[in-house]
């Protein structure tokens, strides 16, 4: 029979866990700098504990089968993050010789009459910080390599101590609450599959639909093209389309209607739509099924905020805190639809108005309160 913890048991679970909190923000603060990378680990860990448990259940040492996961993380990561590297490193200077070479002026003409669209002050910002993230990523190659190892090593460590540090993290919640811990949990992980697999999935397949598209048609830097399509297919709702349409539209503007309707067809339907049609429903058993309007809330107010670990972190939130909605709208409301909420609402009867006698002993036991 397990003993029933005392409540001088429960008080000193209390206050470990609030030292461990106040150490942890305390922790944070001091790590600022490479918290993205913290909590960049944290989520690719959580999401390959899975994997990590399915090489132990096969016979594998849990040391050996951290290593392992350790491995495919690493490879992704490496698979993911060097065209990236590449491009901005070695290629930035053909990126911006083609932001040189687009017209300064776009004529466009409507109900007889053309107007002229200057762009050249656009151009030259975009060029500015072309070159200042040029630069910006060659003086900092050291940092981000110190960077990529600390992944590596705090991934292995989160796979290798998954367990006991989701048990210490849980010890001091109450049992009547663990399911409720156990929800949001379940929440967060089907949320990181949908971030990290799901959408990994579909931009690699955009950029394999995207490199042969792009080469087909005849366009200079076809992989630079086909990767900027796959970076963006993690932008909910629009994805692809930020890329493809501004194409269609400069061929427009340069009166190849051609080209432009061969791009905007071809490109909608192959790399922006395709994917998601022929990738994600095989994968999306295990999603989170958030809503594509939530998912851009969380990835635009994460970006904005806590720059681009906010892509992971902001939709995580928002995930969660949908999920504790939901358990609060069912642990008041239980199986009650909001019509019918509104409706016994309204049919309730309005409380009766105090009669005349209540009133008046209602004031003179309040004049007998005042005078003592």
């Amino acid at each position: 029979m397990t003993p029933t913890p005392t409540s001088t048991d429960r008080t000193r679970r209390y206050v470990l866990a609030g030292i461990v909190v106040a150490l942890g923000i305390v922790t944070g603060a001091i790590l600022l700098e490479v918290l993205g990378t913290i909590l960049l680990a944290l989520t690719v860990a959580y999401v390959l504990m899975p994997v990590q448990g399915w090489l132990v259940r096969r016979g594998l040492t849990e040391w050996t089968a951290a290593a392992l996961a350790t491995l495919i993380g690493f490879v992704t990561a490496v698979v993911v993050f060097s065209p990236i590297f590449f491009t901005l490193y070695v290629r930035i200077d053909q990126v911006i010789e083609i932001v040189e070479e687009l017209p300064r002026e776009i004529p466009v003409s409507a109900f007889e009459m053309t107007y002229v669209v200057e762009v050249a002050e656009v151009q030259q910002i975009a060029i500015t910080v072309l070159r200042d993230v040029g630069f910006a990523f060659a003086t900092q190659l050291p940092v981000i390599a110190i960077k990529f190892a600390l992944f590596v090593i705090l991934l292995f460590a989160l796979l290798l101590k998954g367990d006991e540090a989701g048990r210490a993290a849980i010890a001091p919640i109450p049992r009547a609450y663990r399911d409720v811990v156990y929800a949001l949990a379940n929440r967060a992980r089907e949320t990181l599959y949908a971030i990290y697999v799901l959408q990994l999935a579909t931009s690699i397949a955009t950029l394999f639909i995207g490199y042969g598209l792009f080469w087909m048609l005849g366009y200079e830097m076809p992989f630079t093209l086909a990767l900027l399509a796959a970076i963006l297919q993690f932008v909910p709702i629009i994805g692809p389309s930020l890329l493809v349409v501004p194409i269609a539209l400069y061929h427009v503007a340069a009166g190849d209607l051609a080209a432009a309707a061969l791009v905007g067809v071809f490109g909608i339907t192959l790399v922006a739509w395709l994917p998601d049609v022929a990738v994600r429903p095989r994968l999306a058993r295990r999603s989170a099924g958030l809503p594509g309007s939530l998912y851009f809330v969380g990835f635009t107010g994460g970006l904005f905020t806590l720059g681009p670990i906010g892509i992971v972190v902001g939709p995580l939130i928002v995930a969660v805190f949908v999920e504790a909605v939901d358990l609060l709208a069912d642990e008041v409301n239980s199986d009650s639809t909001f019509t019918e909420i509104v409706e016994s609402a309204a049919n309730d009867p309005p409380e009766s108005d105090p009669t005349e006698g209540e009133v008046t002993a209602f004031e003179e036991s309040g004049s007998r309160a005042a005078d003592d």
